[in-house]
């Protein structure tokens, strides 16, 4: 009998260990437990009303650096954080987010770009397994009646499958439909999420940086050259192209000129413009243009709005009474020793209109020139301008020359024709050549000739002075008077 009890009381008090054992083990686990996701539906939200400041770098390579600074209130803890009003072609690897006012107590747990877009399509889709109210109107005694059906949709694979009562019901007509409230996963806007763990103040100045595509920029130039065509005024402008999903409110904008490497450059995308804004104030500078590592960095003095989908020029410079000189161009034709004439007759060439002019400080330029498009101008007999002509020209330093092809002559003829040829032994070979200038002009003018020759080479005799521009081309002068005709004849030896 006693070793009964004995042994019941035993038990008694291994019950009662485990039972203690179990209640430490709990509570300490309550303390270690891990804290639940935090709510993304009822995260705070941040939109373009908070921002105290906004600054956009735009590169000529399609891509535009955005720094986004808000000044908003955190609750403590671990929370998630809707930021809003960001470009719609942000390229998400490339987003940084902090806190300027307390970096070390504000930190980044996880972060997520919602671009799952809001579209009817889309919110149907996301109804399936879920009761929509279809509407449908009817006419009544001519006028129309609202019908409302409530429906669960099925499927929603090319078209709705609705269970209405018993029934599965397809191709049911309707005008709209009416749903309870808007999914957690899809977005009005493109949106950025980030899981935060807040220990510092409640209000903070935060700042979201990331590259965005479809904002490009690139220069354009008007030179309008003078009746004697000694001198010119330049206009530059600055063309930026907006289509990256969001409008850019009092920014300070930069922009970069250079060829910037990418790893994976995305395509360039034709700039859609729907509004074009003209800027153009005060000739005073606007820009102001410094050395940045091996590029230079244009900055506007004031601060500027960039809507969505906008094309907007600002002036980039002014520079009057710039020094050009012109010139009439003839270059032989590509393929030298395959001379294309017909039978017995010469072969035309164009004789091309250059402008150029040099990049220095003494003509009111002196700053590097971002590659761009220049068209050129002239005045007529009555005062007005007219277009003479337009090319590209590259990214440009500072005296540097720049030279513009703005067409061909229209007086000025050039006919080119072979008048000998010989073979002096296997490898060695002479031609000879006739190139005629007629100028139809009321002035005089003069037409440098540049030929492509191969090979070893040397000119044999020629009756204007020859000049050996590199290792496979010969330049001559040729002045022409006016209403007059000059014929330039060389004789030269190559050897292969």
């Amino acid at each position: 009998m006693m070793k009964l009890i004995h042994k019941r009381q035993y038990l008694a008090a291994c019950f009662i260990v485990v039972l203690s054992i179990a209640g430490l083990v709990a509570y300490r686990t309550r303390g270690v437990q891990a804290s639940p996701r935090p709510d993304a539906s009822a995260a705070p939200s941040t939109t373009q009303k908070d921002q105290i400041d906004l600054a956009v770098t735009v590169y000529n390579s399609n891509v535009a650096l955005v720094r986004d600074v808000r000044q908003i209130s955190l609750p403590s803890g671990n929370f998630s954080l809707k930021f809003e009003d960001v470009a719609a072609s942000i390229n998400p690897q490339t987003v940084h987010f902090r806190s300027l006012s307390e970096p070390t107590k504000l930190a980044v747990v996880e972060q997520n770009y919602e671009y799952d877009l809001l579209d009817p399509a889309k919110l149907l889709q996301k109804y399936v397994g879920r009761e929509v109210t279809l509407v449908r109107g009817e006419e009544e005694n001519n006028s129309t009646k609202w019908v409302e059906t409530k429906a669960l949709l099925l499927s929603d694979n090319n078209g709705p499958v609705w269970k209405i009562g018993d029934e599965i019901v397809t191709g049911m007509p309707t005008d709209h439909y009416r749903f309870p409230d808007l999914p957690e996963n899809l977005y009005s806007k493109p949106t950025l999420v980030w899981m935060l763990e807040n220990g510092g103040p409640k209000s903070q100045r935060v700042e979201a940086s990331y590259l965005t595509n479809n904002m490009n920029w690139n220069a354009d130039y008007v030179l309008t050259v003078t009746r004697d065509e000694k001198s010119a005024d330049l206009d530059g402008w600055v063309t930026l192209a907006n289509n990256s999903g969001t409008a850019y409110k009092n920014a300070k904008l930069q922009l970069v000129v250079g060829e910037v490497h990418r790893v994976s450059p995305a395509p360039m995308a034709k700039a859609r413009v729907t509004d074009a804004l003209m800027e153009t104030g005060a000739a005073a500078q606007q820009f102001e243009q410094e050395n940045f590592s091996e590029y230079h960095l244009y900055s506007l003095a004031r601060r500027t709005s960039i809507e969505d989908k906008e094309s907007k020029q600002i002036s980039l410079l002014n520079a009057t009474g710039v020094t050009v000189e012109k010139l009439l161009l003839v270059t032989g034709q590509p393929y030298y020793y395959r001379n294309a004439q017909s039978i017995g007759n010469p072969i035309h060439q164009p004789v091309q209109v250059n402008y150029r002019f040099k990049n220095e400080d003494k003509s009111g330029l002196g700053m590097p020139l971002p590659a761009g498009t220049v068209r050129v101008y002239q005045s007529d007999s009555r005062g007005g301008i007219q277009l003479v002509g337009e090319d590209n020209i590259n990214h440009t330093p500072k005296d540097e020359s720049v030279t513009i092809h703005v067409g061909d002559a229209f007086d000025i003829v050039c006919e080119r024709k072979e008048t000998d040829f010989k073979k002096i032994s296997n490898n060695v070979y002479e031609f000879e050549y006739e190139i005629t200038l007629r100028n139809h002009k009321e002035s005089d003018v003069t037409v440098e000739v540049r030929e492509p020759i191969g090979g070893d080479w040397e000119v044999e005799k020629s009756n204007y002075k020859s000049e050996k521009l590199d290792s496979t081309t010969l330049g001559f002068q040729v002045p022409v008077a006016k209403n007059g005709t000059s014929t330039l004849n060389y004789r030269v030896r190559v050897k292969w």
